[in-house]
């Protein structure tokens, strides 16, 4: 069992002129205790690297205990914003 973690970025990413092609969210899930460490280290996945490197902060919105196959669930209903706090208390424009 590990933890199954959402990123809120403080500010969408991609094509601003195609809201399909924003990101607003990362999913992801740490087994070890050491991958939310490494993706606010800046040696995580390539979508939070982008944003750290465009400056853009992000924070742990919510974590549950899961494993890969809740990750995977979570990832195909696709729109985090409805199950991301920082979204449903209106703290960003999506």
């Amino acid at each position: 069992m590990g933890t199954v973690y959402l990123l809120h970025f403080l500010e969408p990413i991609g094509n601003h002129s195609n809201p399909r092609a924003m990101a607003q969210h990362y999913i992801g899930v740490d087994l070890n205790g050491k991958r939310i460490e490494a993706q606010t280290a800046g040696a995580g996945a390539a979508i939070v690297r982008h944003v750290q490197a465009q400056g853009i902060g992000f924070v742990v919105a919510a974590t549950w205990p899961g494993t890969r196959a809740l990750e995977r669930q979570l990832k195909r209903r696709k729109h985090a914003s409805r199950f991301c706090p920082v979204c449903r208390q209106g703290g960003d424009s999506s």
